[in-house]
């Protein structure tokens, strides 16, 4: 698997800084995973939280996601970023449980807290109102279109990339973009907000 790695880097490419801190892990370097939790955990979080609805859900989940990383070492093969293929592996874990998991019903001290858990996460992580304010009306809309759009704008993602995440192409993600950007202007517009970027 290293080796991998080290041919990767012959071939002229440049790793990204996770990808760099997931090859010095996998040598062995035990506080490189500490990077990768630290530099990709509140927007993974965030991502899975557009899938589940359930931010103390999603919190398991990038726990569990790194967890794997840590104990299985998944072979990456350098075909995208390392943020990609992360993100790709998030968004077949959250579907997985899904599929297996009925939904229960909080009571409303639980709801309280997870509402004041997502609050800290998007005020620690969004720095600025608008932003905050598209958050949030991205949590209104078809939870496709918000990861979509969520990939595209909040992570920088380039279309490409949010298309191996989310398993579609091309033309897929570039359709479902121009979807989902008019179902958020019609959702800020709704709440009294225009955001002139869309």
């Amino acid at each position: 698997m290293n080796e991998d790695h080290d041919q990767h880097f012959r071939k002229g490419r440049v790793m990204d800084n996770g990808a760099s801190s997931y090859c010095r892990f996998l040598k062995g370097e035990k506080d490189a995973i500490v990077e990768i939790v630290s530099e990709y955990n509140n927007g993974l979080v965030l991502f899975l939280n557009s899938i589940t609805g359930d931010i103390c859900l999603s919190e398991e989940l990038a726990e569990d996601i790194f967890c794997e990383l840590l104990l299985t070492k998944p072979k990456y093969n350098g075909k995208s970023s390392f943020k990609t293929w992360l993100y790709a592996i998030a968004r077949f874990h959250a579907y997985r449980l899904l599929k297996r998991r009925k939904r229960f019903v909080n009571s409303p001290v639980d709801e309280l807290y997870e509402l004041a858990d997502k609050e800290n996460l998007e005020n620690s992580y969004i720095k600025n109102e608008q932003k905050i304010q598209l958050h949030r009306a991205l949590g209104k809309i078809n939870p496709e279109y918000s990861q979509v759009l969520y990939l595209t704008y909040f992570e920088g993602f380039s279309n490409s990339e949010a298309a191996k995440i989310l398993d579609k192409n091309n033309r897929q993600i570039e359709n479902l973009i121009y979807r989902a950007k008019q179902a958020l202007k019609a959702q800020l517009e709704k709440e009294g907000f225009v955001y002139e970027k869309l």
